[in-house]
């Protein structure tokens, strides 16, 4: 049954403009940005079978083109459609940072990290460089590696904090495993990127690890840092 033929209370967008985004599922606000479905299936049903295919919102929004197009119905146009709706999300947290004190609003770093990490399949180190306000410059991808390990060379971190006349830096990579526990490496790599940059006068706020679906993990928190 196509979804014009609800009853109207039970319409995604109709309930959303009633209710609020917040009170839909995840199949019911993908389904709206999907607006149609294939034949033989609603907007809705296309959206649970994007979203059981990929297993979560997160890896379906990390999906290559390739993977995204797979599903009878997505093509590069909806791929790039859904590509431009996730980066209007990520500057609309960048801006929200760049207002004030980034930790002030701790959410926004975390809903940052998640949008930007979790999902992908391989590793990648991001620098969030800070002023002496605690405002965010800018939000940088530093390295990109493998599955299971990245190249960070502290040197070129050093380097970088320069350019952007940084005060501070937050820290984040992410775990394709799933597991956010921090190695022993990581530990490593997080003390000597703070001996690196204390040499330049730029403080290590944090180091935060994204993996899977849980709220990225705090070194600052652990006492780690």
């Amino acid at each position: 049954m196509a979804i014009t033929d609800w009853p109207k209370d039970e319409r995604p967008r109709e309930r959303l403009l009633v209710q609020g985004a917040a009170a839909l599922s995840d199949a019911e606000l993908l389904a709206i940005f999907l607006r149609v479905g294939v034949k033989g299936k609603s907007a809705v049903d296309l959206a649970r079978e994007l979203i059981r295919r990929f297993g979560s919102l997160n890896r379906l929004f990390s999906a290559s083109e390739a993977e995204f197009s797979q599903i009878p119905g997505m093509g590069p146009a909806k791929f790039a459609q859904l590509q431009a709706v996730l980066e209007m999300s990520r500057r609309a947290l960048v801006e929200d940072m760049k207002q004030a004190n980034a930790f002030a609003t701790p959410g926004a770093v975390r809903d940052y990290l998640k949008l930007y990490l979790s999902g992908l399949a391989h590793e990648v180190f991001l620098a969030l460089w800070l002023d002496a306000q605690n405002r965010l410059i800018a939000a940088e991808e530093l390295f990109r590696g493998t599955l299971t390990q990245t190249s960070v060379y502290p040197r070129e971190v050093v380097k970088k904090a320069l350019w952007h006349n940084a005060a501070a830096v937050v820290l984040a990579h992410n775990h394709p495993s799933g597991v956010s526990e921090p190695s022993s490496a990581d530990q490593l790599l997080t003390r000597e990127l703070k001996q690196a940059l204390a040499l330049v006068d730029v403080r290590v706020l944090d180091h935060f690890i994204v993996a899977g679906q849980s709220q990225p993990l705090s070194f600052a928190e652990r006492g780690l840092l």
